[in-house]
C-alpha cells in the first residue's frame, strides 16, 4: 500500500481590497518559506441567482488570475492554485483552509461594526479555522489593486 502525503498549503482570501492584497503578499512569502502550495481564494457572496453563477465564477476567476499574476513572481505560478467559491466569506474561508497549515486574511481597519479586526469575516475565521490564522492590514497598498 502506498501512502502519499497530502500537499502542504497556505490559503489566502482575496477580495481586491488593499488589506487583502497585503494578505496575498504575506501568504506568498509564507508559502515560499514553508515550501507549500499557495491557494488563493475569492469568495463570491450569494445573491446573483443560480442562472448567472457560471458566468460570475469565470469572470471572478479571470480577475483573480490577473491580480495574482501582477503580485506573485512567475516562479510561484506553478505552485499557486486559484479558486472561486460561493457563500459567506467567513465560513467558506475556514472550510477552504480545513487541511491548510496557515490561513491569511486581510482586515478592514475601519469596520462599520466597530470591530478593530474588521467586519464579520475575521471573527468567524478566527473561531472556525483549524489552522493558524494571520490577519493583515497594510494601508500603504494602492487602491488600484482592487478586483
Amino acid at each position: 500500500m502506498w501512502v502519499v502525503p497530502e500537499q502542504r498549503s497556505v490559503v489566502v482570501g482575496v477580495d481586491g481590497s488593499p488589506n487583502s492584497m497585503a494578505a496575498l503578499r504575506r501568504a506568498a512569502r509564507e508559502a515560499s518559506e514553508r515550501h507549500a502550495r499557495l491557494d488563493v481564494v475569492r469568495v463570491v457572496e450569494p445573491g446573483d441567482g443560480p442562472a448567472r453563477r457560471p458566468f460570475n465564477t469565470i469572470r471572478e476567476w479571470l480577475r483573480l488570475r490577473r491580480l495574482v499574476a501582477r503580485l506573485i513572481p512567475r516562479s510561484r505560478h506553478l505552485t499557486t492554485r486559484l479558486r472561486v467559491l460561493h457563500g459567506e466569506p467567513g465560513p467558506v474561508l475556514a472550510g477552504a483552509a480545513e487541511r491548510a497549515e496557515l490561513l491569511v486574511v486581510g482586515a478592514r481597519t475601519h469596520s462599520e461594526h466597530g470591530n478593530p479586526l474588521g467586519g464579520d469575516t475575521v471573527p468567524i475565521v478566527r473561531e472556525r479555522a483549524r489552522c493558524e490564522v494571520v490577519i493583515c492590514a497594510d494601508q500603504r497598498a494602492t487602491a488600484g489593486d482592487g478586483l
